[in-house]
């Protein structure tokens, strides 16, 4: 007699391969015959100096003005989005932007979102630099002012880095959520001027409980990696174990497997600063679209229920405390250390700025 668990045959470990295997090829080409070209090139038309937007977008006319305004003015000039099926004015909107290609599939968001995002950077974005964001982020990044996208790129490309971590801040206005439901987001950009790191938990970077060990170890980080974070002002409030760390920008080259997680490249070589995300996930009603979400089950990780949830409990509900803080800019938060500062970095952006004052004098705050 043995206490010893009987092990699959080896016929019965071959057979979950290949079902694994086949599930994976049908939803592949599911994925590729769902897929329509709606508007703009058909393929790569960026420069090697130029970065690619990478966006999904459904119903996401609401953000639109802000998003181009901050994102032209970093100096992006060609914008791809995977809509998924919007019915409300984006499409029409998109169609008049320049240097905007619009795909389309209407294949179920939480399951394909993956396979959205890594099909536009192939397509578009093969041997360039990919900036993947969705609609309710801002990108930002120490030297903004300084250097601008295009000198970071420059910097990273020099160095051999293809890949920068950011840390996702959410940012909330100091009155009642239900308050600002139906607040126009240029009116957000202002209201939701707060945040709190009070609630941040962290990880290693190669810490096998992570959740994305399995992504992350496919990685080459820098010796001081950027942390994984979670939680945040969103488990405070919510209890959310939300993971607030990702990889926004890539060198999508050809051993990089680009968006393979919503929070995750791999093949990357990691730079050793963090970038910041301020999120803005509570514009827009967002508990109005946590309903329809939930109804439509369209996003299994139950993030929603928890949020509706709360705010059942309390209609009035704010994410203002007594530890909320103004936004205090990147280098209040490298100081913090909810983003980790590399000091080569930092003292390549002094240099810039010795050799061309006129770029320290152009400084201003940040969106």
């Amino acid at each position: 007699m043995t206490d010893r668990a009987a092990q699959p045959s080896f016929w019965a470990r071959l057979s979950k391969r290949l079902k694994r295997h086949w599930q994976k090829t049908w939803q592949q080409i599911r994925l590729q015959r769902s897929i329509r070209h709606l508007h703009g090139p058909k393929g790569r038309v960026a420069a090697p100096d130029e970065v690619v937007l990478i966006a999904l977008v459904r119903d996401g006319g609401y953000y639109l003005d802000v998003f181009f305004d901050h994102y032209r003015a970093l100096g992006i000039n060609h914008f791809v989005f995977v809509d998924n099926g919007s019915c409300d004015d984006t499409l029409a909107r998109l169609q008049q932007e320049p240097g905007v290609a619009v795909l389309q599939s209407t294949l179920p968001w939480g399951r394909f979102e993956n396979g959205f995002r890594a099909t536009a950077a192939r397509r578009y974005g093969q041997d360039r630099w990919c900036l993947i964001v969705d609609m309710d982020e801002i990108f930002d990044f120490e030297g903004r002012f300084e250097i601008g996208l295009a000198g970071f790129i420059r910097y990273l490309t020099a160095q051999g880095y293809t890949g920068v971590m950011a840390q996702m801040l959410e940012m909330f206005p100091k009155s009642a959520l239900r308050d600002v439901a139906s607040l126009p987001y240029r009116d957000v950009m202002e209201q939701f001027s707060n945040c709190d790191l009070s609630a941040v938990k962290s990880l290693p970077y190669d810490s096998d409980q992570t959740g994305l060990a399995y992504f992350l170890h496919q990685n080459s980080p820098a010796i001081s990696a950027p942390p994984i974070l979670f939680g945040g002002v969103r488990g405070k409030v919510f209890g959310e174990n939300c993971c607030l760390s990702k990889h926004p920008l890539i060198f999508n080259g050809a051993d990089v497997g680009p968006a393979v997680h919503p929070h995750a490249s791999t093949g990357l070589h990691l730079a050793p600063m963090a970038a910041l995300i301020k999120h803005y996930k509570f514009a827009n009603d967002s508990f109005g679209r946590d309903q329809q979400s939930l109804a439509s089950a369209s996003i299994a990780h139950g993030e929603d229920r928890l949020r509706l949830a709360a705010i059942g409990q309390n209609s009035d509900l704010s994410l203002w405390s007594e530890t909320a803080q103004t936004f205090p800019g990147i280098s209040g938060l490298q100081q913090q250390g909810f983003l980790l500062a590399d000091p080569e970095f930092t003292a390549h952006i002094a240099q810039s700025i010795t050799q061309n004052p006129l770029a320290e004098a152009a400084k201003g705050g940040t969106t």
